[in-house]
């Protein structure tokens, strides 16, 4: 089957000068190939007519499908629409409609509709209107050079709301697209350069395109299927992926680190509590933003200081004179102690240097110690860790967070 074309357009001065950070064609990009689309080309551009109207007809002769997000909002420097009608030669006419829309929304908070907006009501007469429940830019689909065109708002939220309730069905009604056939498998704690060596069998195997997507402190591992793959040789291929990554992959087209620790601390009901010395927090932060949360999490401490981890987290002073806050034993003393003064079934633990400053040569930035204490026993790992100090405390926190997890899961 041959797999139809797809080509994304980003437009705006603050995109392609780098001031705003383009995720929608990233997040597109992930859509449209997993809805089985060959993406074949991203542009973006200046919001100058004459680079717009290129971009538009390049991308329309090379794609079965353009998506392009951007230039529909209410000031002068929005200029989607214009070139669209110029495109398609057709003219802006009054879509009372999408007026009382946008009438509508500003009612709705009480504000009373700047004549600006008038603009994004002002729309090609023979494009089909994307109603935008979300916003005040409706969105437009036309057909031109036999591509299929669709034009969204460039604020995240409203493009995802678009793609998922007007774009998405549209694509499945027009084309006969082959089904998704994707392995996602999560992994923590191993590089990308080191999966790229277990899975090298895999770069030429019949029906199979490997791919490898970092989201620090998680690397992913994506085998891609093709249509006509046998059903078997798929779970064939899945069992034969999860010997060679083994206790690293923590899921398969599963949900985050989180997700599962939280599903299986809610399986065997039990809970968990932190005491945060280098990572600051961010290890309850990330517990606690998944729903349902406080089934298993108790509390955290955030105890960077040395008082703070006697008074808080129940460390003998004299142990800490004695090795230093960023040590094996403070960390295990301090995993222990918020464990009995929380009654968590599990405490986790964290002290180290993130830097930029404080490391010595006996303790360089980067050292990190971590523990986990448990009904059976603490778990301690010693992280040398590199980079910049968001990098740093990012990977000490992961590196916890999965040290549960593999607790968890009996590969410890």
């Amino acid at each position: 089957m041959t797999r139809k074309r797809a080509v994304l357009l980003s437009q705006g001065d603050e995109v392609i000068t780098g001031q705003t950070l383009d995720s929608n064609a990233a997040w597109l990009a992930e859509q449209l190939t997993t809805l089985g689309f060959d993406l074949v080309l991203q542009l973006t551009v200046a919001d100058r007519v004459p680079d717009i109207a290129w971009a538009l007809e390049l991308g329309c002769e090379r794609g079965d499908v353009l998506i392009c997000t951007g230039g529909l909002g209410p000031t002068q420097d929005d200029l989607t629409v214009e070139v669209v009608a110029q495109l398609t030669q057709d003219e802006l006419t009054l879509d009372q409609a999408s007026l009382d829309h946008i009438q509508g929304l500003y009612k709705s908070i009480s504000r009373v509709m700047p004549p600006a907006n008038i603009k994004q009501a002002m729309l090609p007469s023979r494009a089909t209107i994307l109603q935008n429940d979300w916003g005040t830019a409706p969105g437009l689909q036309i057909e031109h050079d036999q591509c299929q065109a669709y034009f969204v708002p460039g604020v995240p939220r409203e493009m995802r709301a678009l793609w998922k309730h007007r774009i998405l069905p549209d694509l499945q009604a027009r084309f006969a697209l082959p089904p998704e056939r994707l392995l996602v498998f999560r992994c923590m704690g191993v590089h990308e350069s080191k999966l790229a060596e277990l899975m090298a069998p895999f770069q030429e195997r019949q029906g199979v395109v490997l791919g490898f997507r970092t989201m620090l402190p998680e690397n992913q591992v994506k085998l891609r299927l093709s249509a006509d793959l046998p059903l078997a040789t798929e779970e064939s291929l899945r069992e034969e992926v999860l010997q060679l990554l083994a206790k690293h992959c923590f899921g398969v087209n599963s949900g985050n680190l989180i997700q599962v620790i939280g599903d299986l601390l809610r399986t065997r009901e039990e809970t968990v509590a932190t005491a945060e010395s280098c990572t600051g927090g961010l290890i309850s932060s990330q517990l606690t933003s998944a729903p349902g949360a406080s089934s298993y999490f108790i509390q955290g401490v955030c105890a960077y200081a040395n008082a703070a981890k006697t008074q808080q987290a129940g460390v003998p002073a004299e142990l800490i004179q004695a090795h230093g806050a960023v040590s094996k034993p403070v960390a295990i003393a301090m995993a222990q102690g918020i464990r009995d003064l929380s009654g968590a079934t599990y405490g986790l633990a964290t002290t180290g240097i993130a830097g930029p400053g404080g490391g010595s040569s006996e303790k360089p930035v980067g050292t990190v110690h971590i523990a986990c204490a448990t009904p059976a026993g603490t778990h301690h790992i010693k992280l040398d860790l590199r980079g910049t100090r968001e990098r740093i405390v990012s990977l000490a926190a992961g590196a916890t967070l999965d040290m549960l997890r593999r607790h968890l899961q009996g590969l410890l």
